[in-house]
């Protein structure tokens, strides 16, 4: 299966940075802060009363497109088998083949990925829009794609994605030659002609999904958001202290959603994806009452729903800032191509495993027939966004410098695309000169170990034109035992 959650992103091949905290402000990835530091539609999602701040070029109209945040984070793979994992899905979304991988090779991507988390994270920025004045305060619209995905496999989960009906689980393999059909012993030392003509593994004395999988997770989400915020100043003077308030939201269209968790002798499942996932669930489909099958040039949804943001800020003697928010509360139902899983034994298996890195094709071993999940149906599934809470502080050093901190915290864990647990940042920027702006941080928490974003932004023309590229992680650059890889841009910024 081909990795179409970044089919619409495939013009945009270079390799690119975790959008997780600071939404689609490819200047805030660079900082590793954002609630006090983003304005115009960069601060929906993240901080909605920065709309009534303005910006400091003093233009009322705000215009974007062609924003990318990718990237991929591990806590236990460096940054060469990241490398591997992030090229072998930039071939599948321009349609190259892959280099296929003998089992021996399979085997030792599965030593790789076992309890190995795995996170990654893409943002697209299709339009932004913005407007503000002093009397009316400020007004934003955004749509945007964003993908999460964040997987962690035990060992046998692990080799059976990777190695499908090959996976030493399964004591037998059936094999075809011709009109002759056998059954042998699944040895391990097999010539790779009889591999090519095997159909089957079974196993003569099956366990439960449940004790196979346990102690695994695999969550992904692709929301493609319709956003909207407002924010002005409430009261006061900004050389004193002045309260800013700020409400905002957004409709949401869901191409995908799997959502799965195996512990303490219980595995559940729920999963909706859109039929350009090619997904062929078998006979579960026939009876299931959330069965959809229409295609099209853009991926159809199956989900929708909303989320509602509500923040406030202030401004203190002129150089201070804090703000709090309380962003994306709300849910999702999804209603076509819904299933769940069944805690049934697995005793067999017809489908090849992974032949190469790009472990988010592993969807069509866990739930296409013949895989490893037994499915079903369901007409309809709820799930709650991952909504968040923040609280930042900035200050400005004359005219040149600013510096602040952020803390990030999950409303609930175990969804598809939240934090895992609470996030601290500390960052910010400097102008050296009247058209470039430098940026560098730090953060750390939730998944992630130690990371130091670095960034670059360009402004022509008074604040007419900017753009700019960032890194998460400047790290990746220099150690091979990193842990991320990552980018950000945006070129397509204009102010009048």
């Amino acid at each position: 299966m081909k990795s179409i959650f970044l089919c619409t992103l495939a013009l945009f091949l270079t390799p690119l940075s975790f959008s997780q905290t600071q939404g689609i402000s490819y200047t805030a990835v660079g900082r590793g802060v954002a609630t006090t530091f983003v304005t115009d539609y960069h601060s929906l999602g993240t901080n909605s009363s920065a709309l009534g701040w303005g910006n400091r070029f003093d233009k009322n109209f705000t215009m974007g497109t062609t924003e990318f945040n990718f990237g991929i984070y591990s806590d236990s793979m460096n940054v060469d088998k990241l490398r591997s994992l992030y090229k072998a899905i930039r071939k599948d979304i321009k349609g190259e083949e892959q280099e296929s991988g003998e089992w021996d090779q399979q085997l030792q991507y599965a030593k790789e990925y076992a309890r190995a988390g795995i996170a990654m994270d893409a943002t697209y920025n299709w339009l932004g829009l913005a407007y503000h004045n002093e009397k009316f305060g400020g007004i934003a619209l955004n749509i945007n794609e964003q993908y999460n995905w964040y997987s962690r496999l035990n060992e046998e989960t692990t080799e059976l994605i990777f190695g499908g009906k090959f996976a030493d689980y399964f004591d037998s393999l059936t094999v075809v030659f011709g009109s002759d059909t056998s059954v042998i012993a699944n040895t391990g030392n097999i010539s790779n002609d009889t591999l090519q003509n095997v159909i089957l593994g079974t196993i003569s004395v099956p366990l439960l999904l449940s004790q196979i999988t346990d102690g695994s997770e695999l969550r992904m989400v692709w929301n493609r958001n319709y956003n909207f915020g407002y924010g002005r100043k409430l009261f006061g003077d900004d050389s004193t202290l002045a309260i800013y308030g700020g409400i905002g939201g957004r409709f949401i269209q869901s191409i995908g959603m799997i959502s799965l968790e195996s512990k303490d002798g219980e595995v559940t499942m729920y999963s909706s994806l859109s039929p350009g996932y090619d997904i062929d669930y078998g006979s579960p489909a026939i009876f299931n009452p959330s069965t959809y099958t229409e295609t099209g040039a853009i991926p159809r949804p199956v989900g929708s729903g909303f989320g509602i943001d509500l923040s406030a800020s202030a401004k203190i003697l002129g150089f201070l800032k804090v703000g709090l928010a309380v962003n994306n509360i709300g849910s999702v139902k999804y209603t076509r191509n819904v299933y769940k899983v069944r805690d049934s034994i697995v005793g067999s298996m017809s489908l090849n495993g992974l032949e190469n890195y790009n472990i988010t094709n592993s969807l069509d071993q866990l739930l296409q027939d013949g895989g490893l999940l037994s499915l079903e149906g369901q007409e309809e599934y709820v799930l709650k966004n991952p909504a968040t809470i923040r609280m930042g502080a900035s200050m400005s050093i004359g005219k040149i410098a600013n510096v602040g901190l952020d803390l990030i915290a999950p409303f609930q864990s175990g969804m598809p695309g939240t934090l895992e647990n609470f996030v601290m940042s500390i960052g910010g920027d400097i102008q050296p000169i009247k058209w470039l702006t430098l940026s560098a941080g730090y953060f750390g928490g939730g998944i992630y170990k130690h990371n130091i974003p670095v960034g670059i932004n360009f402004v022509f023309g008074g604040g007419s034109y900017e753009a700019g590229i960032a890194s998460r992680d400047a790290l990746s650059f220099f150690l091979d035992s990193s842990n991320s890889i990552s980018t950000a841009f945006g070129f397509a910024r204009v102010r009048f």
